[in-house]
Order: structure tokens, then C-alpha cells, then sequence
């Protein structure tokens, strides 16, 4: 609540009085008070004036009594809670003219003395000036009296003047107040005021910052709606001064043009921002030749940018054309999958393997197989393919060599010794899978199973631990539901490493050099045939 003097409605005038405006006082208990009549009247002699209160009680005009009058002015020497009340003073001029004055007094407790102010004081200034309330100044000035100040009701040094200065030192409110201390027949009495100060941060005006739009175009979908920003920063604690706004071509919008505006401030105390957000509801071929301009003003300053939209280039024919990249990546993927065979033979002769070229080997395989407890059918099938099928394919039409037990060795030669440098002289061991006897009662061990025994155990020897050869590895018929477990260990390992290929013997074109098994088997063999090396070193 404040204090101030306030006009009440004056009262019904007498016919032969002319009434002025009731003013209204809130004064503390136990203060002094005194007042004069807000119409600056010179002195009156009390016989002309009389004072009442309540419309029936004079007051006496005696200086010795507590509350007493001397011409228009009226003096409470120590406010009591019953002082409140309404207070009328007549004044009649030695012409006969009749004038009323009135005073409606309100006094309240001392300790609600913070609620009560004379006014609110807010500034952002450097220097803020707190003048001290009129009525206390006009009471100090009568009795010439002096002045003090108090800082939320504690006392400040060397402050005596009717007036303070404050610094401005930061956000901060407080109760400023004005004490007038002054004697009347020698008695001491205290007049006070108090005003609510409000010290805002210090403005700090900068030329305004343009933070967007950052760029001088803009994609937008023509029918649908967007929103550009325009913002700005001003300064510190410089909300008053600092706005955005939005023209369009050079001129002010309506909303009914299917534009509108939405501006705040940020950060007022702060780092203060301006942001104006222009709303198009729904961009239309027009807009793209509109030129839209962002404006931020600060207290001395203006600066501008322009934005032009742009239509946004359709993405149909973007995800199209991925979509069709796409499509020959995965065609192509899959094409060189299954042909990978087909395009490794095509350019291996034009990019041989240059460990191969030297080594100096005279036979690109050394065929091991199985020679004894087979079934009729299988030991048919394994003869014509070990004799005919795969030399008339790899030797005759692929100009590869082969050594072949039976075919390929000398009688009466030391067969150990054959089988021994004969692997070394091979590039790759080509083993034949057939299927196992249906009766597992034969006594033969699994490698003497296999052509010699001594030719597994050599050749599993240079494949598995000395790795000098590589080994291909094909099955003739169906392993049954024994599968591979007839076989030595050693060949099941490489047999889980690497998948056996599959002799198709209904084929029609199983015996042509083209086929997908012979296409299969040439992959594994030697990019050369040695019987070509072997050729141009006689030479």
C-alpha cells in the first residue's frame, strides 16, 4: 500500500461555504504530524479559522495541547490510533467569504510502517534520485528542521539532505526513508516517509546483432506452411528499446493476406533478443517471388536482411534413381555371385599367379582314391570317371596333367619312393570321395582304405602341415546317412572346411568342359597347366 496525499469528494457544502477537495493522510503511530492545506495558503489569523473534528469536536488552538491548530495548518505532536478521523477546518475572510478545508486522517501501528510507502521509485539509471516525501520536506522546512535516511529501516551516514542518490549496483528493491527531525517548545519530534526504490540492471544499448535469418534463401513446399524468424540482439537489460519485425516487399501485412506475426522478448535482463516469427499459412507461387525483409531495431539502430524462398526440388526423382542404383547394385551383386567362376576363368590366363609360374612342378594333381570295399555300382562309376571322364576333360580338352595311380606308374618301381616324389612334384591333391560300405564289419583301417594308404598319409601330410598344396576335393554318389564318417579324420577337417564337388552322373552335360561341375573343378586347378611350364623349360 502507499501513502500519498489523496482527494476525496468533499462533503456537502454548507450554502454559504465553498468546499475543497478532502485530502487523505495514512500516518504512523507515535510520529508527528503536520499539515497544511494543499492550497498553499499564507498565514491566517486563528480568529478567522476554526478546526473540527468529526463535524463536532473543536480543536483547540492552544500549543500546549497534543493536537491544536494555528491558522490553517494542524499539528499532531504524537499521532495516536485514535486521532484517526475526519478533520474540517472553516475559514471565513474579513469579507465575509466562507471557505472549507478537510483532512481525512488514517493512523495506523508503527510496526505495519514497511506496508504503508509514499510511492514506488523504478529505474535502470546509473544514479537513481530518491526525493523525500512533501509532506515530510514541507514539515522540515516549517520548523527547520533536519534531515536522515534509512536503508531498510537502518540508518545511513552522512546522508542530510532532502533527497538521496543511489548507485545502481545491480538488481536489487528496497525501502528507502526520508526522516525529518525538528522541535516545537523545545520538544524533539520525528516526521518520516517511505518510498519503495526498485533498482532495475543497467541498460546497456549496442547496435542491434541480426542473428537470423542467417541465409538469403529459403526452401519451401509450395502448399504447405512454414514459419521464418527474425531475431535480433540488443543489448543488456534493453527490452524497451529492442523489437523485431517482419515487411513484405518494402510494405506492413495483414493477416487476412494469410500471413501473421508473433513477437516476444528474450532474456530482458539479460542479454536481451528481439524475435518476430512470420507464419505463412500456405506458400503459394506468389511468395517465391516475394522478398521478405527481417527488421531489428534497437534504441539508435535498425539493421535488416532479406529472405526470398526457393522451391524445393522434388525427391520423387532422387528416390528414383536410388532406387534403381540400388537395383543394379544388388543385380550386379548377385550376377557376379553366381558368375564368379565364370569371370575368374575368363581373366585367370591373363593374370597368372607368379608363385605358381615358378615352383617348377611337373603335374597340376596328384588323384588319390578309394580302391577296395565298394559296392558294384560305385566301383563302376568311380573306374569310368577316374579313367575316362577326368582325363579326357582336364588332360585332353584343359591341357592340364594328372598322375594317376595304375595309369601313371612304372612296374617294379619303388612305390614309396614314387608316391613321395611325385606329390612333391604335384600343385594341388584332388581327392575322390565315394560313398562307405553298407556293412561297417570290413577290417581295413580308414587309411589303408584309401589307393596305398601311404599316398593319404603323404598327401595329408603336405596339405594339413607343411600347407605346399591345396586340396580339391570331389564326391562321386550319396554318402548316405553315415555320411563322411567312414573317412579318416584328417579329410573330415578339410571336408568341414571346405564342401566336396558333387559329380553329377545323369547329367548330359556333366562330360562337357563347359559345365558347371568342370567350371567348378578348372577354379581349383592351376591358373596354367604345368605340362606348359614344364614344355617351355625343355625348350
Amino acid at each position: 500500500m502507499f501513502l500519498s496525499s489523496t482527494f476525496l469528494s468533499s462533503e456537502t457544502a454548507e450554502p454559504d461555504c465553498f468546499a475543497y477537495d478532502t485530502e487523505l493522510f495514512h500516518r504512523p503511530e507515535g510520529e508527528a504530524f503536520y499539515y497544511a492545506p494543499y492550497v498553499g495558503l499564507k498565514s491566517i489569523p486563528d480568529e478567522n479559522i476554526t478546526w473540527y473534528k468529526n463535524n463536532s469536536k473543536e480543536i483547540s488552538n492552544n500549543e500546549d495541547e497534543r493536537v491544536h491548530y494555528h491558522g490553517a495548518t494542524l499539528l499532531f505532536l504524537e499521532l495516536k490510533i485514535e486521532d484517526s478521523g475526519l478533520y474540517i477546518a472553516r475559514h471565513k475572510t474579513p469579507s465575509g467569504k466562507c471557505d472549507k478545508y478537510s483532512l481525512k486522517l488514517v493512523v495506523f501501528d508503527k510496526s505495519e510502517v514497511g506496508k504503508l510507502l509514499y510511492g514506488r521509485i523504478s529505474s535502470s539509471s546509473q544514479k537513481i534520485r530518491v526525493p523525500c516525501p512533501d509532506n515530510v520536506k514541507e514539515t522540515c522546512k516549517a520548523f527547520k528542521g533536519n534531515f536522515a535516511w534509512e536503508k531498510d529501516f537502518k540508518p545511513l551516514r552522512n546522508e542530510d539532505s532532502n533527497y538521496l542518490w543511489v548507485t545502481n549496483t545491480g538488481q536489487t528493491a528496497n525501502i528507502y526513508s526520508c526522516i525529518c527531525t525538528w522541535r516545537h517548545n523545545e520538544k524533539e519530534y520525528n516526521t518520516s516517509g517511505s518510498r519503495n526504490v526498485i533498482v532495475k540492471a543497467r541498460a546497456i544499448h549496442r547496435r542491434p546483432i541480426l542473428l537470423s535469418p542467417v541465409n538469403k534463401e529459403q526452401f519451401a513446399d509450395e502448399g504447405m506452411g512454414i514459419t521464418l524468424n527474425c531475431s535480433g540482439l540488443c543489448g543488456t537489460n534493453a527490452a524497451s528499446s529492442c523489437r523485431a519485425y517482419w515487411l513484405i516487399d518494402g510494405k506492413t501485412f495483414k493477416s487476412t493476406d494469410g500471413y501473421s506475426c508473433t513477437t516476444k522478448i528474450e532474456n530482458p535482463t539479460e542479454n536481451t533478443t528481439a524475435i518476430a516469427s512470420l507464419i505463412i499459412q500456405k506458400v503459394t507461387a506468389k511468395d517465391f517471388q516475394t522478398t521478405f525483409t527481417c527488421f531489428v531495431e534497437g534504441l539508435t539502430d535498425v539493421v535488416n536482411s532479406t529472405l526470398t524462398l526457393k522451391p524445393r526440388e522434388s525427391v520423387t526423382p532422387l528416390i528414383i534413381g536410388g532406387l534403381c542404383v540400388l537395383f543394379l547394385c544388388v543385380t550386379a551383386a548377385v550376377l557376379i555371385k553366381y558368375f564368379a567362376i565364370d569371370l575368374a576363368l575368363l581373366f585367370r590366363p591373363y593374370l597368372p599367379l607368379s608363385r605358381e609360374k615358378q615352383d617348377g612342378r611337373v603335374y597340376d594333381a596328384y588323384v588319390v582314391y578309394k580302391a577296395q570295399d565298394m559296392d558294384k555300382a560305385i566301383e563302376d562309376t568311380l573306374s569310368s570317371f577316374v579313367t575316362k571322364k577326368l582325363p579326357s576333360v582336364l588332360e585332353e580338352k584343359c591341357g592340364y596333367r594328372l598322375f594317376i595311380h595304375g595309369r601313371d606308374d612304372i612296374p617294379g618301381e619303388d612305390r614309396l619312393e614314387l608316391v613321395e616324389d611325385c606329390m612333391k612334384q604335384s600343385r594341388r591333391l584332388m581327392v575322390i570321395l565315394t560313398p562307405g560300405p553298407e556293412s561297417q564289419t570290413s577290417s581295413s583301417s580308414p587309411e589303408d582304405s584309401i589307393m596305398g594308404g601311404f599316398d593319404w598319409q603323404v598327401g595329408l601330410h603336405h596339405v594339413l602341415v607343411q600347407r605346399e598344396m591345396s586340396v580339391i576335393l570331389i564326391q562321386l554318389g550319396d554318402m548316405g546317412p553315415q555320411g563322411y564318417t567312414h573317412l579318416p579324420p584328417g579329410l573330415q577337417h578339410l571336408i568341414h572346411k571346405s564342401a566336396p564337388i558333387k559329380w553329377p552322373k545323369d547329367s548330359r552335360a556333366a562330360s562337357k568342359c563347359n559345365s558347371r561341375f568342370w567350371k567348378r573343378v578348372r577354379y581349383l586347378m592351376p591358373a596354367t597347366p604345368a605340362k606348359k611350364y614344364h614344355q617351355s623349360s625343355i625348350i
